[in-house]
């Protein structure tokens, strides 16, 4: 039989034209590299994607099979991470310590994955040494309907990406260097949008010479926005001169339609608004991107200049002006809390998103995960989960788990905290395949916090100021709580979520907030299906292009995965199972066998 598959596989990949039945695939070829800047009109070295910063678009259709070769002509290991994406089945692809060993400088690696039943924005981002996005090697991702799928707005004029975040002028490795000398990163140097520094609203908070992105659209068309906080750690406020957001879609969940003048967006967060072009076009307006909660936002502020094709002249007035509130999150929380899941619009299947009726699903397992201020822990600054600061093991988890390799981590998490000195630590949470967890982030910090989780999208059913205790269930949304995979936590406050364990793997939770999750606010969950057969994997077995690293450096085969660096860009590119390769063809049905 097997031959016989890979006997028609063949005979498809000779075809002139498209014979294969299933789904299509997506090929990329990738080279990170070093690239010299100037954002804030300093010179620096930024990570591109094949010379692009931000790197290049992702663009694929609900499930499409992804593969993405990246080329590692850093000069340290990198890892690329899927944010959002769930990887079902495949959760070695998912890019973090746990999961993959980085691809060291001079390699390739070969990512291969299905966006199984997603659609909706996202993004890409380095992970290996999470401050490596404090350099960039960050671009969209964007997941489509299905054609028989209808989206639940009408099909905008255009689709347009923005990067808002923080910025330092100091490289990431300086940056790294700080914290493991105990200092904090201080304050940021700017606002980026979309790799570049602000337009010189005003002469004195901007030097001249500054590159800014002009977002060039047509009058009376509406336009859908897709914008990612890819910022090291600073909540920031999104908005338009004189053009309302209406909000429709947020990591990958179709919300109730609202509009907005502003938007709170926290470090990891995507969101999509349509944006109608209902202004006359005298001027350019201003798009806005300015910090939260900080002393002084006005140094903070990116700013982006929107260009009707016939705008007589350049913005001018006042920036639209922030909630003013730098230093009270009601706001903020009171806007959080308004965004609602539509359940009645169709996902990436035809049932509406509101089937899942998570409000019955009795909770089978909670976790109450508190983080504190930075603290020392044996000399070092560290950060802390439940008293426990995460240590990355030279064996990523998932292979240990696999090959049987003792003492790499312990199934031991405590699910609330606990009255003891914190301590370093591999520790795992032992989740239940099919389960119905509950997740309460508790933030006894002092800044806002997002947490992510990969592989998975959760409901976000309550948040509120104080403690937590058993009677804030009495306050949760059982009903119309959005999914998304990462959330806000304000400080002195907690959110509640909840998760249904469905996909088999070991899946990191981190704080979003790059240094906190370099000092080791992270953990991992295993979820282990215990009715594996033959018949479906869950997950698949391990590709042939594994790297290998720790406990398990004997298995690899060095010489798979070199490049000669030439420094050339690449572009990707989307292709039918006919137009690839035999080779590639035959092994990648091997893997999805």
């Amino acid at each position: 039989m097997a031959l016989l598959l890979l006997s028609l596989l063949l005979l498809c990949a000779r075809s002139p034209e498209p014979a294969m039945a299933g789904d299509p695939f997506a090929y990329f070829d990738w080279e990170a590299s070093y690239q010299s800047a100037r954002p804030l009109g300093v010179a620096q070295k930024v990570i591109a994607i094949n010379g692009q910063f931000p790197g290049p678009p992702l663009n694929v259709t609900t499930n499409w099979n992804v593969v993405v070769n990246v080329r590692n002509a850093l000069d340290e290991p990198l890892l690329l991470t899927w944010h959002g994406i769930q990887h079902r089945k495949t959760p070695w692809q998912d890019g973090v310590a746990g999961t993959n060993c980085p691809i060291p400088a001079g390699w390739n690696w070969t990512y291969r994955f299905q966006v199984k039943d997603q659609v909706g924005s996202f993004f890409y981002s380095p992970s290996a040494a999470p401050l490596h996005r404090a350099a960039g090697g960050y671009g969209g991702i964007v997941v489509n309907n299905r054609d028989v799928i209808p989206i639940p707005f009408p099909f905008p004029d255009g689709d347009l990406t923005l990067f808002i975040g923080d910025w330092y002028v100091k490289s990431h490795k300086d940056l790294r260097r700080s914290l493991d000398a105990g200092a904090p990163l201080g304050p940021p140097d700017g606002v980026l949008i979309n790799g570049l520094g602000p337009y010189r609203y005003n002469d004195t908070l901007v030097p001249p010479a500054i590159s800014y992105e002009r977002i060039n659209v047509e009058p009376g068309r509406t336009y859908r926005l897709r914008v990612h906080n890819v910022g090291v750690s600073t909540s920031l406020n999104f908005r338009i001169q004189g053009h309302s957001l209406l909000l429709v879609e947020t990591e990958g969940s179709y919300t109730s339609q609202q509009n907005y003048s502003n938007m709170d967006i926290h470090v990891g967060q995507s969101y999509s608004f349509l944006v109608t072009m209902d202004q006359n076009a005298s001027t350019d307006y201003y798009v806005v991107a300015s910090a939260r909660f900080v002393a002084d936002p006005d140094k903070l502020t990116g700013v982006a200049i929107l260009h009707y094709s016939n705008s007589q002249g350049p913005a001018s007035g006042p920036l639209p002006a922030a909630p003013d509130d730098q230093y009270d999150t009601a706001f903020s929380i009171n806007q959080a809390r308004s965004i609602r899941w539509n359940v009645t619009a169709s996902g990436a299947r035809p049932n509406p998103q509101g089937s899942f009726h998570y409000g019955d699903i009795t909770v089978t397992d909670v976790y109450l995960l508190q983080s504190r201020p930075p603290e020392l822990i044996d000399g070092q600054l560290r950060s802390t989960i439940n008293g426990i600061s995460y240590i990355a093991p030279s064996t990523p988890l998932i292979l240990a788990q696999l090959f049987n390799v003792p003492g790499v981590f312990k199934l031991d998490f405590p699910n609330h905290p606990m009255n003891r000195l914190p301590k370093v630590d591999t520790s795992v949470i032992n989740g239940t395949y099919k389960g119905f967890m509950e997740i309460i982030f508790q933030n006894n910090a002092t800044t806002v916090q997002s947490y992510h989780l990969d592989g998975y999208a959760f409901f976000v059913v309550g948040m509120d100021y104080g403690l937590w205790t058993d009677n804030s269930r009495g306050t949760y949304n059982k009903w119309d709580g959005v999914a998304r995979s990462t959330i806000q936590v304000f400080p002195g406050a907690w959110t509640a979520v909840l998760v249904f364990l469905d996909n088999a793997g070991i899946w990191n939770l981190r704080v979003e907030n790059l240094d906190s999750w370099y000092m080791g606010q992270e953990l991992y969950i295993s979820v282990v299906n215990p009715e594996e057969d033959h018949s479906d994997k869950t997950p698949l077995p391990l590709p042939d292009n594994t790297i290998f690293c720790g406990a398990l450096s004997s298995l690899q085969k060095e010489q798979s995965h070199r490049f000669q660096y030439s420094g050339a860009s690449r572009v990707g590119k989307t292709v039918s199972a006919a137009m690839i390769s035999t080779t590639w063809l035959a092994a990648t049905w091997l893997l999805y066998r």
